[in-house]
């Protein structure tokens, strides 16, 4: 899944994209979801990720970008400043299944994205 943050703009970086990060694997936690992979760039996130059967792909992707969203705008007032309308994600996603494909790519493209660091595969660049 990728989304990106309305208007391009560059605020996943540094504290901000570490928070973003741990608040999408709290969010996933929650929902039976489970994060494989991922990537949080400054305007945009990649994730890997297996859904439970009972919940559909738009609903994910809502819960992870709604609640992350709320989350990061009433705790970062820079955020808030920026994005007065209460919407940090962009309006659309990326998604696709890893059906013929594994995910050993998926995970493989995920982590060209940027240099690697040391993490669970889940990182902020």
């Amino acid at each position: 899944m990728g989304k990106y943050t309305k208007y391009r703009f560059d605020v996943l970086a540094g504290d901000i994209g570490v928070r973003c990060r741990e608040l999408l694997r709290e969010i996933a936690m929650a929902h039976e979801m489970h994060i494989h992979a991922g990537s949080i760039n400054r305007d945009h996130v990649h994730m890997l990720i297996s859904i439970p059967p009972n919940l559909s792909v738009s609903r994910a992707v809502q819960f992870l970008k709604g609640k992350s969203s709320h989350k990061l705008l009433r705790e970062y007032k820079s955020l808030r400043k920026r994005y007065w309308g209460q919407h940090l994600w962009g309006r659309g996603y990326w998604v696709n299944t890893s059906g013929n494909v594994t995910d050993e790519v998926w995970k493989e493209y995920i982590k060209n994205q940027k240099p690697p660091e040391p993490d669970d595969d889940f990182e902020v660049v």
